[in-house]
């Protein structure tokens, strides 16, 4: 907790450290009131540190010292000095043994950070700095040991005793108690440390590598879920393959252990060799898991088995390297999941979230570059800036590189630095090397925030026969950076005409192509194209090529000319949505002025002609039928207002729904499964399109409706079909209908604690009047438990943060909602309570009532005492923004 303004930390200040643990050997000895730890650290001092006198100093929260030596002598107090947060030793070898005995208690730590207890199971989570919450330590990435491991408890209680490496020990004592020792070869810094114990069973695979090395994979679950592990270890055979094909990247151990955990603050942790997963994804089954909680599951596992390579062999220097290694994993597991689905709808859905979240992070007052400069509290850095922001830089410099180059770049790039700890330098150095190229401009994207906008405009000389682009860039003020200089923004482009794609001479070159990447490095640039026969429509940002926000004065015939012809699939979605702002805003406006607003018939001529349109993958059908998103038409606008968006939008679905209906039941009945439940690229098509049709028949509040979403419900055999049907029924007014589901679907899953928040979830985000004072009384339900992640952002993250016609009532009650939870939070899992303030960090686009309801929640959460360094954090940069 907080007793002053925490201490603002600077990329700038970078030093390296004193000292470097060769050698780490840890003794826990787990008890249910308390549990010790022996911390054994062969050290010596850092020949590249500026001081070699220097004392020791080792991170150290919540720990209680119980004896300290150095080579076998135990130091008395004056030797030493012990405060809340570090061990310091004055005077100390150039090379010794340090051992430290330190007293936890697991049981009460409800930060879920270093060690803690999840129900009856014992699990830890050290990424960033949880660690010294374990032992004192040199808790910093750039510090790499090998780890040896032994764990002792109770046998009974805890018949599985797991950490990093290879079991090379074990036995029994004579007190009921027994005891495992686990080596790991490779060095590791501490965040990468991990220890399970706990009554689990296990499900076990093989796996022989390119060089034909056996690799026993296994999953270890409470019992009851044992039935639920078979996707998530198909994901990680298809990852391990995938890794060795695509970047020659083989495991390095015999053994690959994942546990999942009900209580985790993330989704996973890479730890070496001991993957510690929440259970939301790993855990997956039809009747259980949606067809998103499969992808889920299949995306994450391979995202932390890939950080095998990209993060453990090589990790980062230091923090604000952190999308050295996230945002390069993000790009290979979206990769992957492109590879084993559907590559377009995998990339609109990485888009939507970039364009909503990432954007809106980028214009607020958290704002940070990939590579950020600063920070207080390092766990409020794991955003989607850093990961999503950091993957599309990544895929920009493949996209730039071509795929043999790039390959040769990586190669590099893991054969220079295995083993090391390493900074986003390093790794952009890499690809120049392989490349032969400079990437010198480019490097603006790791140290300069904000979403940069690109302005085009063409102009067409039919007596020329020329066509010019002129592309202007900026990017906006962003907290602690006023000026901005050009970025190297990548555009892949195609000029259309009536035919198809057009060639391209770009300023008269000769060999000319259907489509090519311009590279934008001038705040103002003019491309020339020669021989261009008739006036074209431009197809710009093909594949988003970059992650900016770019416009170009389309007219709604060209948009429709793009959805129909494009032969690149997010630009025809990317049409679709921009069509769909248009004719919302339209509405939006309308509305504001107290006229009645209506639907561009083009809009619907369009969504007739993608239902009809039978060429179409199925999935980019359903995608490209909804209209932008509440939050998109948010982050788009300059000044909010919440009502007339979600007015705008129910009336332009209702409309469409009347005008289509005839084509949505076909659409239905057409897409009607009633094979085996796959998680299948086809399976997961018909039934988003299916799906889709349906939310729109229930806005027409007929029987026809009701009974086809009742059915659904009653007999889907897959918990995609019974969600979907249970949400349309859940914001639908047929009263008795939505009693009896609400009551049938907790009956039916209520001893799945991964159902029951997607129950939370679903009366969570529900539109009626009303919806807040219903997740008030769910929080009082004996299925939720304000200690638990999970349930926190099912029931109050998503009510918060999706809900946004009844988070954003007029009388604030929705803020002094979210300002209440987070004060609560604050003092159990501060974690947790920053994560959900986003909502309010985005006060000033709102009206101005809504600003100042917000304003003062955010003034009511800062006058709290004994604030968290997290909270802190990011209330105060929200009331100087």
């Amino acid at each position: 907790m907080r007793d002053a303004q925490p201490k603002t930390i600077f990329l700038k200040d970078y030093q390296v450290p004193d000292f470097l643990i060769e050698k780490t050997d840890l003794y826990f000895s787990l008890d249910e009131d308390k549990s010790v730890v022996t911390a054994t650290l062969s050290l010596r001092r850092n020949p590249a540190a500026t001081d070699q006198t220097a004392a020791l100093v080792l991170h150290g929260q919540e720990l209680v010292l119980l004896t300290v030596s150095i080579d076998g002598q135990a130091l008395s107090d004056a030797d030493y000095h012990c405060s809340s947060d570090s061990l310091t030793i004055q005077k100390v070898p150039d090379s010794f043994v340090l051992q430290c005995m330190t007293e936890i208690k697991p049981q009460e730590n409800t930060s879920l950070e270093g060690l803690y207890k999840s129900n009856t199971m014992y699990c830890t989570q050290c990424e960033a700095e949880g660690f010294r919450k374990i032992t004192y330590y040199l808790d910093r990435p750039d510090v790499m040991s090998v780890f040896t491991t032994t764990v002792e408890a109770d046998k009974e209680r805890y018949p599985v005793l797991l950490s990093n490496g290879n079991n090379v020990a074990s036995g029994d004592k004579d007190n009921g108690r027994h005891w495992v020792k686990w080596d790991d070869p490779f060095k590791k810094p501490a965040y990468l440390f991990a220890l399970v114990a706990g009554d689990l069973e296990y499900t076990e695979d093989h796996f022989t590598t390119q060089s034909g090395d056996d690799v026993t994979l296994r999953i270890f679950v409470e019992p009851k879920d044992l039935d639920k592990c078979a996707h998530a270890m198909s994901s990680l055979i298809n990852s391990m393959r995938w890794d060795e094909d695509v970047y020659g990247r083989e495991y390095d151990l015999s053994i690959f252990n994942i546990v999942a955990v009900d209580d985790f603050n993330m989704g996973a942790m890479e730890n070496k060799s001991l993957n510690i997963f929440n259970t939301s994804c790993v855990l997956a089954k039809p009747e259980t898991t949606t067809d998103a909680g499969f992808q889920r599951v299949e995306g994450v596992v391979a995202h932390e088995y890939f950080h095998n390579w990209s993060g453990n062999r090589v990790t980062c220097r230091d923090w604000f390297q952190l999308s050295l290694k996230e945002g390069f994993t993000v790009y290979r597991d979206a990769e992957f999941s492109a590879d084993m689905g559907s590559r377009t709808v995998k990339r609109v859905e990485d888009v939507s979230l970039l364009r909503t979240v990432q954007f809106a992070e980028d214009g607020g007052p958290m704002a940070h570059p990939v590579r950020p400069e600063s920070f207080m509290e390092i766990s409020n850095f794991y955003t989607v800036t850093i990961y999503e922001k950091g993957a599309e830089v990544v895929r920009m410099i493949a996209n730039l590189l071509g795929p043999e180059d790039f390959r040769k770049g990586t190669d590099l790039y893991f054969d220079r630095h295995d083993g090391q700890a390493v900074t986003c330098e390093d790794f952009v150095k890499a690809m120049e090397d392989a490349a032969g190229i400079d990437l010198t401009q480019f490097r603006r994207w790791y140290s300069q925030a904000g979403t940069p906008r690109v302005a085009v405009e063409g102009v067409y000389d039919a007596a020329a026969q020329s066509y010019s682009l002129t592309v202007e860039q900026h990017c906006p003020a962003t907290p602690g950076q006023e000026q901005k200089q050009p970025f190297h923004i990548p555009m892949a482009m195609a000029l259309l005409g009536q035919d198809g794609a057009l060639p391209l001479h770009l300023d008269n070159t000769a060999n000319a192509g259907l489509e090519m990447v311009v590279d934008i490095t001038q705040a103002r640039q003019t491309f020339v194209f020669n021989q261009v026969k008739e006036k074209p429509v431009p197809s710009l940002l093909r594949g988003f090529s970059a992650p900016v926000k770019l416009s170009f004065d389309y007219s709604r015939d060209d948009l429709l000319f793009l959805m129909s012809n494009d032969s690149d699939g997010f630009i025809r979605w990317d049409a679709s949505q921009q069509l769909g702002v248009q004719v919302l805003n339209e509405m939006i406006a309308a509305l504001q002025k107290g006229e009645e607003p209506t639907v561009d018939p083009r809009l619907i001529t369009a969504y007739r002609s993608i239902l009809q349109d039978e060429s179409l993958d199925k999935a980019m059908v359903a995608l490209m039928l909804k209209l932008p998103s509440e939050a998109y038409m948010t982050e788009i606008s300059d000044d909010v207002d919440v009502h007339a968006i979600y007015n705008a939008r129910t009336l332009a679905r209702l409309t469409i729904a009347k005008q289509l209906e005839q084509e949505l039941w076909q659409a239905l009945r057409n897409n009607h499964c009633t094979e085996e439940y796959q998680p299948s690229a086809l399976q997961i098509a018909q039934r988003s399109l299916k799906n889709t049709a349906l939310a729109y028949l229930m806005l027409l509040d007929t029987q026809e409706a009701l009974d086809a979403a009742v059915e659904q419900f009653d007999h889907a055999n897959n918990m995609t079909d019974v969600l979907a049907a249970f949400n349309v029924i859940l914001n639908s007014g047929f009263g008795m209908q939505k009693q009896r589901v609400l009551k049938l679907f907790y009956e039916r899953w209520q001893h799945e604690s991964l159902v029951v928040n997607q129950w939370f979830m679903a009366q969570a985000v529900c539109s009626v009047p009303g919806t807040l004072e219903h997740v008030k009384g769910l929080m009082s339900h004996p299925a939720f438990d304000l200690k638990n992640p999970n349930k926190v952002r099912a029931l109050i993250g998503a009510f918060c943060g999706q809900n946004a016609v009844n988070f954003h009532q007029r009388d604030g009650a929705g803020y002094r909602f979210l300002a209440d939870q987070i004060i609560a939070l604050n003092s159990l899992n501060p974690q947790v309570a920053s994560r959900l303030l986003g909502p309010l960090t985005k006060w000033k686009k709102y009206s101005e009532a809504s600003r100042l309801l917000m304003k003062a929640e955010l003034e009511r959460i800062m006058a709290e005492p004994g604030l968290s360094s997290d909270v802190f954090e990011v209330v105060s940069k929200s009331l100087k923004a």
